[in-house]
């Protein structure tokens, strides 16, 4: 008989290509991540948080550490026991027989097998458990919430700091003896303490009490894991998405059986221990089906029983108790208890004249009519000039300023440098990365006006926007600027009306989005080269970036970036610095990882400084009976849809905006402010990172006063409103009182089926008369349109965070947002001045933001500017909407005029007089053309002229050249221009 054989032996050319192929596959895996830690090390320490890495780093090291030995050990130690106490004979069943042969490889081997396979998987394991870094630190530094749940009477910090660590803890246990167990067994199985031939096959004493002991530990973990799964029933999702945590199944059933199911756990594992001194594994056996069954029997089946036979023909009773701890948990974990919310009840109809009302004075003169969902190729275009490589973010964004002791919003923008518009030579490496590296300018339009008004005739108006200077109307008013490529647009008086020193950008949204982010500034001493101006050149001077003149430093980023160009160049001195992760967003992250930032990140002049305010949240996923919700779902409207600006993928249960943070646009500064003192989970986050987060204190009036309620925030919190308004719990299931955020009727295509976006204005406060800036947004009814709420988040700093709720009748008859766009829309003056403006569909109209506010105590004022952009040549040539009408609608009323005055004195008489939506306003006189009829129809009734024959001649003259071009038949596109051309001579005739 020929004796059994191991693997085949390398020869030692073999085993050197071997080698030095595994040195090159971990240089090539363990390089980058090297690279990366050193870089990452150099940035942290630039930015002055390299107190954050090392203790993220430490810990995920300690914990790597841990579960790989631990893991590692257990199984080591199985393996090792079961070879310890193999049969000294081991009984070979033929020269066919594969376990000799995987035992004489194992034999010629042990090292490799006894110590290799418990080091992997210790190696994987601890790899894996490093990322939960997170739920160790908040179990060492979580403290108390201040509250208790309503079942077991526990602090609530238990559920979100203790009891993750502790399931953490437990999982890799399982994994531990699991695989042990499964170790252990093929061990035994190979040097034969375990034998299958025959019938009942054979299995050695030590083999008997190693296996027992094994599956004696696993039962007992299961045990305990019964007893944290009753903490977790308060996190059930059983009855969502009607509500999160336990339902009356769930403490009524589920709970008794977690409890009868751990004690039968406990006798289980007695009874496998008990196999260590007993010969007869019958006991543990019978256990085991003892323990298989009741899960099934008691933790599933007596549940589903309970639910379908006993909870489901009366759900509104039986569950009212449970909605009710799931209301009040709700509304303390996403910040909506009474403290924070003041609900008022509306009437949805005047019960004043908004002319004698001085907060509707306030609300008036403040109409917003600028979109900056809609004006990022306007502000493009007005403020570029021939500098085709700056651009602005899309879309642009709001905030308010107080000029002249008067507090107004604006459209404001950073004038970027765009990576990607950089054309021809501009691309090479040395000037893409060393000359064109910055951006220059702040950009500001009051949000209530435009530079003039639109003309009031219709076809004017199209036959304007259709030339090349757009008509010259429309457009934004300009405040401020960069400092010199755009001058013309501001008059020395409006530069100082937002003081900003430096106008520089190294850091934001736009300049990070190139392939590689970075910029190398300074240099060897030679003249300036960073492109500034047309005429000038600049040398960065700022704080922000790390060193590369050292030869180490250079190499380490030619590596990250894999350019050879860091390493060559002469353009990098001594004094030369690398710029990079230049996005703000991402800046606030990396510094605070424990941090959620929100989406829209937003420029503001504070101290003559540009600073990027970021909205920062912690948040939790396990807030006992809290409703759940995705961030990445509840946040996404009709906006962030069509920029692809949303949150990351998380579900969470809690979330506060514990933290303002900002990042200077030329030096990359990383601030990080406390603004809610109240919140443990920040207190928890400041206990593992000392100083990393300034207390509110250190927060200057300039910069307190741009600060926002932010959005993704609101978008969350009226979402939860939608529901939890409801106090009654019977009223809560059956869903009849719930509202729904209003799909945006301003919107095209797949966007149209999306939620309409909160929108920031100014309105009066009703006690003191006060512009205020808010954050709102409508409510509908559940399944219906018209409306059913109104909330606003107040952001000045006497009020801030407070949300203000106008609720209005259940059976209001209100229209919503739908319902007044269509109202609006198809009114026959509006239909008819809509087809002008596009002449044939040559030009598009484009809805802006329908602007929701409350007048005269208790009625819904709606406001909605029209953009005309026209056909600019072809689809690659930019286009750019300019002002052409505004439209209102107050009780069925439709006004519709070229300015927010002409629209508002249609609809609300002598209030027109307070709207400055445009320079000149005051001498314009109003046109009353459109004032609804007595009958209030909400249609606008034409004048009775000859000229209502021409525009209705106009327009089936338009149509008779769209049918023509679609038919391809070129006389008959011939006979309709010559239409065309009649209709617009009697037009002219008719005085148009």
């Amino acid at each position: 008989m020929r004796p059994p054989t191991g693997l085949p032996s390398l020869s030692r050319r073999s085993r050197v290509l071997l080698v030095t192929a595994l040195v090159l596959a971990a240089l090539l895996l363990v390089g980058p991540r090297l690279t990366d830690a050193y870089t990452n090390w150099l940035w942290f320490g630039e930015v002055g948080f390299r107190g954050v890495y090392h203790r993220v780093l430490l810990t995920r090291f300690l914990l790597f550490l841990v579960v790989a030995v631990v893991v590692g050990a257990i199984i080591w130690l199985s393996l090792l026991l079961a070879y310890r106490s193999r049969p000294v004979f081991v009984p070979v069943s033929g020269p066919g027989d594969p376990i000799a042969r995987y035992r004489t490889t194992v034999m010629s081997r042990l090292r490799l097998f006894g110590i290799g396979i418990p080091l992997l998987i210790g190696l994987l394991s601890g790899l894996v458990a490093q990322s939960s870094w997170a739920t160790v630190q908040l179990f060492l530094h979580g403290g108390s919430f201040g509250a208790k749940d309503p079942q077991f009477h526990l602090d609530i910090g238990f559920y979100t700091f203790d009891l993750p660590f502790y399931r953490m803890v437990l999982n890799w246990l399982f994994v531990a003896v699991v695989i042990a167990f499964f170790a252990n067994l093929v061990t035994h199985y190979v040097f034969g303490g375990l034998r299958l031939a025959g019938r009942e096959g054979t299995l050695s004493t030590a083999a008997r009490v190693q296996l027992a002991v094994l599956a004696g530990l696993f039962v007992l973990l299961k045990a305990i894991a019964y007893w944290f799964d009753r903490y977790a029933l308060l996190s059930s999702t059983r009855k969502e998405p009607t509500f999160t945590g336990g339902s009356y199944t769930d403490i009524n059933a589920v709970l008794p059986a977690k409890l009868i199911l751990l004690s039968i756990a406990v006798i289980c594992a007695v009874a496998f221990f008990a196999g260590v001194v007993l010969r007869d594994l019958r006991i543990p056996a019978m256990a085991a089906a003892l323990l298989v069954l009741s899960s099934v029997l008691v933790g599933a089946v007596w549940p589903l029983l309970v639910e379908q036979f006993s909870v489901r023909p009366n759900a509104a009773t039986k569950e009212s108790a449970y909605i009710q701890r799931n209301i009040e948990a709700t509304r303390d974990a996403y910040g909506l208890t009474p403290d924070k919310v003041e609900y008022t009840n509306y009437k949805g109809e005047a019960t004043k004249d908004p002319i004698t009302v001085p907060a509707d004075q306030s609300t008036v003169k403040n109409i917003r009519l600028l979109d900056p969902n809609l004006l990022t190729q306007t502000f493009i275009q007005r403020n570029q000039q021939l500098q085709n490589f700056y651009g602005f973010p899309d879309p642009l964004d709001i905030d308010r300023y107080n000029i002249n002791g008067e507090v107004s919003d604006y459209i404001v923008a950073a004038r970027e440098l765009q990576p990607q518009n950089l054309s021809g030579n501009q691309t090479d490496w040395i000037n893409k990365h060393t000359v064109y590296t910055h951006g220059n300018g702040f950009v500001a339009s009051p949000a209530n006006r435009v530079n003039q008004a639109p003309p009031k005739d219709t076809q004017a108006a199209q036959a304007a926007a259709g030339s090349d200077s757009g008509g010259g109307y429309g457009y934004p008013v300009f405040t401020v600027g960069d400092q010199s490529t755009v001058s013309d647009l501001f008059t020395p008086k409006d530069k100082e009306a937002i003081k900003l020193d430096q106008p520089r950008i190294y850091y934001g949204e736009l300049i990070s989005k190139g392939d590689a982010d970075y910029a190398i500034v300074g240099g060897n001493n030679q003249a300036p080269r960073e492109y500034d101006t047309p005429t000038d050149q600049y040398t960065y001077t700022g704080a922000g970036g790390v060193s590369i003149g050292n030869w180490f430093n250079r190499f380490a980023f030619a590596a990250k970036y894999a350019e050879r160009n860091i390493l060559f160049s002469g353009a990098i001195g001594s004094d030369s610095k690398i710029i990079f992760n230049r996005n703000p967003r991402d800046r606030v992250t990396q510094v605070a990882p424990w941090l959620t930032a929100d989406g829209d990140v937003y420029p503001a002049v504070v101290d003559g400084r540009m600073q990027w305010i970021v909205d920062a949240y912690t948040t939790l996923d396990n807030y006992p009976y809290a409703q759940r919700t995705s961030l990445d779902g509840v946040v996404e409207d009709s906006i962030d849809q069509t920029t692809g600006r949303l949150l990351p993928r998380k579900e969470v249960s809690y979330i506060r905006n514990s933290v303002k943070a900002t990042v200077d646009a030329y030096d990359g500064t990383v601030t990080l402010y406390e603004v809610d003192k109240t919140d443990p989970v920040l207190k928890a986050w400041s206990g593992v990172f000392p100083n990393a987060v300034k207390p509110e204190s250190a927060i200057s009036p300039d910069l307190r006063a741009h600060f926002r309620y932010p959005e993704d925030l609101f978008k969350v919190q009226r979402e939860m409103l939608a529901k939890y308004h409801v106090d009654d719990p019977r009223e809560f299931f059956t869903n009849n009182a719930f509202w729904s955020v209003p799909n945006d009727p301003t919107q095209e295509g797949a966007a149209s089926g999306m939620h309409q976006p909160p929108y920031y204005v100014l309105v009066g406060d009703p006690k003191t008369g006060k512009a205020t800036f808010n954050l709102t947004s409508v409510m509908v009814g559940y399944k219906r349109q018209f409306l059913s709420a109104y909330i606003q988040a107040h952001s000045d700093p006497e009020n801030y965070g407070k949300i203000t709720v106008l609720k209005l009748p259940p059976d209001s008859q209100t229209p919503g947002p739908g319902q007044t766009q269509t109202s609006m829309t198809t009114n026959d003056q509006v239909s008819r001045d809509r087809n002008l403006l596009t002449g044939g569909n040559v030009n598009k109209i484009k809805y802006g933001n329908l602007l929701t506010l409350p007048v005269g105590e208790g009625g819904i004022l709606y406001v909605e500017p029209w953009y005309l952009e026209r056909n600019a040549g072809g689809p690659n040539t930019p286009s750019f909407p300019q002002l052409v009408k505004v439209l209102a609608s107050y009780r069925d009323k439709v006004g519709y005029g070229s300015t927010v005055k002409e629209a508002l004195e249609q609809v609300l008489p002598g209030t027109g007089s307070a709207a400055t939506d445009q320079p000149n306003q005051g001498t314009a006189p109003p046109n009353n053309q459109g004032t609804a009829p007595p009958n209030n129809q909400g249609t606008v009734t034409p004048p009775a002229t000859g000229k209502d024959a021409a525009v209705k001649q106009l327009d089936d003259a338009l149509k008779a050249v769209q049918d023509a071009q679609k038919s391809g038949d070129l006389g008959q596109l011939g006979k309709a221009l010559e239409q065309l051309q009649n209709a617009v001579n009697n037009y002219e005739k008719a005085g148009g």
